[in-house]
């Protein structure tokens, strides 16, 4: 099918603009969480653990109402979705901060905060990725870099509110402009005027094609990894004699390598082509983690970090274009929902795992060792896709 004029065009970066603002806020809410960590438990008298189920159960939602979310805009349209998300996102931070128990928080926060992202991140990922046909990479890059921002900038913003206004008067002030927001993107966005790349598949069809799956192992192996440096690398550092604020950084470092990653990965992907950049990311996660198991000083680490991030970064960006020219964008909602998944249920087993290794041996040494072995062999799963 030939493109419409429409496609690569002023329009479709609109459709960037406000896909960008809706990862922004949404993401940005979610991952201040650590700001309001220690007032809430506090409060409600729980031990940090008990209270960090509050953010465990929101990234369970996002991850899992995503496959559902992918759908109904395949369905409905982003404008419809996008609604929906602002309305939970308000009315589930407004309801947590008047939460007099802490079940009835952990409640109104992860179902508002989960659903408020399922419907920001997928759908408009769905949605930029049909409006650009020769551009799609950087046009997604540049989307998703708004989930790193976003985090830079939301985080310090809800703790200084916080310390001003405290936890509850915050949650307000952050429902209160993510659903005008997020409402704002639903009044300018729109379906892609055509459907470029080849017939899409329908889900029932991705499940049973070889190269879908592929990719689904590879990204829930890749997912296992990839999350245990940001629980546990900080801890890490400070038993090798690093300063806390120092040690805490890296996680910051890998965010901001991250968005460069987006970015700069996506114009290597134009050039190079889109599946050959992302089993080139794969390969860059998994190889970062023999920089960590080196066991060296702090440059080490943060150079760790930094390649960890770009590789990272390029993995979320170029991801959805793969599978928007591999299985069509006409249910790519769908398609990217159901496959985001595996990163739902990797997340999910990382952390824990690696910690009961750690605390099974007394030494960081194991763990590393199983995200080293997990990310090549991630690697070798994405490698061939493609291949008969």
């Amino acid at each position: 099918m030939r493109p419409s004029a429409s496609v690569d065009s002023i329009r479709g970066w609109v459709m960037v603009a406000a896909a960008f603002a809706a990862m922004f806020v949404s993401f940005g809410i979610a991952y201040s969480f650590g700001a309001f960590l220690e007032p809430m438990a506090e409060e409600f008298g729980s031990g940090r653990g008990t209270t960090s189920v509050f953010f465990a159960l929101t990234s369970l939602t996002y991850f899992g109402l995503g496959a559902l979310s992918g759908v109904a805009v395949d369905r409905y349209g982003p404008r419809r979705v996008l609604l929906v998300g602002g309305l939970a996102l308000g009315a589930g931070l407004a309801a947590t901060s008047q939460a007099g128990e802490l079940w009835i928080g952990l409640v109104t926060y992860g179902l508002g905060v989960g659903i408020g992202v399922a419907c920001a991140y997928v759908p408009m990922v769905a949605v930029v990725s049909g409006w650009f046909e020769r551009r799609r990479t950087l046009a997604i890059g540049v989307a998703v870099t708004g989930i790193g921002l976003g985090t830079l900038t939301v985080a310090p913003l809800a703790a200084a509110l916080i310390g001003e206004f405290g936890w509850r008067n915050t949650h307000l002030v952050l429902g209160l402009a993510g659903a005008v927001v997020l409402v704002a993107c639903s009044l300018v966005v729109s379906r892609p005027p055509v459907q470029a790349g080849p017939a899409a598949l329908t889900l029932r069809e991705a499940v049973r094609n070889r190269d879908y799956r592929r990719l689904y192992l590879a990204s829930g192996l890749m997912a296992v990894a990839l999350f245990v440096p940001f629980v546990y690398l900080p801890g890490y550092a400070e038993e090798a004699g690093v300063d806390p604020v120092a040690a805490a950084a890296l996680v910051g470092v890998i965010g901001a390598a991250s968005t460069a990653g987006r970015l700069l990965l996506g114009l290597v992907a134009a050039r190079t082509g889109t599946l050959r950049t992302f089993q080139g990311c794969f390969l860059t996660m998994g190889l970062s983690f023999v920089l960590w198991g080196l066991g060296g000083g702090y440059g080490v680490l943060v150079a760790f970090a930094v390649v960890l991030g770009v590789g990272y970064g390029g993995f979320v960006a170029i991801g959805p274009a793969v599978v928007a020219e591999r299985f069509g964008t006409t249910r790519l909602g769908g398609l990217l929902g159901v496959l985001y998944t595996s990163a739902g249920i990797g997340s999910a087993l990382g952390a824990p795992l690696a910690g009961a290794a750690v605390d099974a041996f007394g030494s960081y040494v194991p763990a590393i060792a199983g995200c080293l072995a997990l990310g090549l062999a991630a690697y070798l799963t994405v490698l061939s896709v493609g291949r008969s």
